[in-house]
């Protein structure tokens, strides 16, 4: 049973899914976060062409077709402008093309074929990959829908390659769809985690909680390859919260000010939900001042002011990796409530479903193991560790 559920189409996993809405590699960074905000995703899919179909450095790239190349989100711009030197001009760094968000090696984002097996699809995810674009079946429907959305950002196309519109499937999908199923793969999601060998050791991420938060910028990068979070600790190297992408990714650009001139731990301050307080909005301004870095002081006090680009348009995001769309920015800081920087942890004995669910319901991307009697950082394991052990 098992292995004819494995042996699936993952044409399955795609039903009722939206088609993929990108950008061309020759947009500048500025075109994705307008993109990101108008059109209430996490995450905009990257293209080696545009909405015409012609290829754009595809070539030199290494790409025989138009094809997806990669994704950006609201970390990776804030991750970009925290630079000195865009942090110095953010309007002119906004100018600089997607193509420097984009890694050479597009590993991240694989293209996969509707008729493949669901394990094909797990081959390539447990190879590094986080996303799978899959074609979809057009429609009148969909192609309707795509000239809403280019009536709206002329830029934005769901079409490629003799018209076709694609789909991509994430590792929170694959586990959702085995999840349902769970009781075909029997005595492991029963076993205790710290028994499967899921538990990566290697690669913790953490920073103390006194540190400049501009120190964790390499760390948060890594967040988004490794999916997982930036542990924030204390001077007993206890856990004290975190540092997520799926936090920063339902901030806006202004939040770069804020990793450049605050503390680790008053940058969770200023990113959870209500709003940043008023005295740190205060201490981030007085110190762009003092390093003379105007530009960005007219950014945050555009945010500040409740100057902001808004949105008409709910999420659809084909790929909800760290929760709802990014429209729930737009709804104010209360509709982020449950997207605060606590570090959510569990046992290390707990079984793999109760980890499973607990992933997917929290929607976290890094989980430490919680000791008994204190709340010191041990290991972390990721969907993808998860989803090894199954197979």
């Amino acid at each position: 049973m098992a292995v004819s559920l494995l042996t699936g189409q993952v044409s399955d996993l795609c039903l009722g899914k939206p088609a993929l809405k990108s950008l061309s590699i020759s947009s500048t960074i500025g075109d994705a976060l307008l993109a990101l905000k108008r059109l209430g995703e996490n995450f905009i899919s990257i293209w080696s062409c545009d909405q015409h179909h012609h290829n754009l450095s595809a070539v030199d790239r290494g790409f025989k077709e138009c094809q997806c190349v990669g994704k950006v989100c609201m970390v990776n711009i804030i991750c970009f402008l925290c630079k000195e030197e865009n942090l110095s001009n953010p309007a002119t760094a906004l100018q600089t093309p997607l193509s420097v968000l984009i890694p050479t090696s597009p590993c991240l984002v694989r293209h996969l074929e509707p008729k493949a097996s669901l394990l094909d699809a797990i081959d390539l995810i447990q190879e590094g990959a986080q996303n799978l674009v899959i074609p979809l079946e057009s429609s009148s429907k969909t192609l309707s829908r795509k000239k809403i959305v280019q009536g709206t950002l002329s830029n934005i196309s769901t079409l490629h390659n003799n018209n076709r519109q694609y789909c991509w499937l994430t590792q929170e999908d694959i586990i959702r769809y085995l999840l349902n199923s769970i009781g075909l793969f029997c005595p492991t999601a029963a076993n205790p985690i710290n028994s499967l060998d899921i538990i990566d050791t290697r690669n913790k991420m953490a920073l103390h909680y006194d540190n400049p938060a501009s120190s964790a910028l390499p760390f948060i990068s890594r967040s988004l390859e490794f999916q997982a979070s930036v542990a924030i600790v204390d001077s007993d190297g206890k856990l004290v919260r975190e540092i997520s992408p799926f936090t920063l990714n339902y901030c806006d650009e202004d939040v770069a000010a804020a990793i450049a001139t605050l503390s680790a731990g008053d940058l969770l301050a200023y990113v959870d939900c209500g709003g940043p307080p008023e005295d740190l909005v205060q201490l981030v301004k007085k110190r762009l001042q003092e390093r003379n870095l105007e530009q960005a002081l007219e950014l945050v006090e555009e945010y500040s002011s409740g100057a902001s680009i808004s949105t008409s348009h709910s999420s659809s995001s084909s790929d909800d990796e760290f929760g709802m769309g990014r429209s729930a920015r737009w709804m104010g800081y209360s509709a982020r409530a449950v997207r605060r920087s606590e570090a959510i942890v569990c046992y290390p004995w707990s079984s793999l479903v109760a980890v499973m669910i607990q992933a997917l319901t929290r929607r976290t991307l890094s989980w430490r193991c919680r000791k008994v009697g204190n709340l010191r950082l041990a290991k972390k394991g990721t969907l993808e560790d998860r989803l090894r052990s199954l197979i």
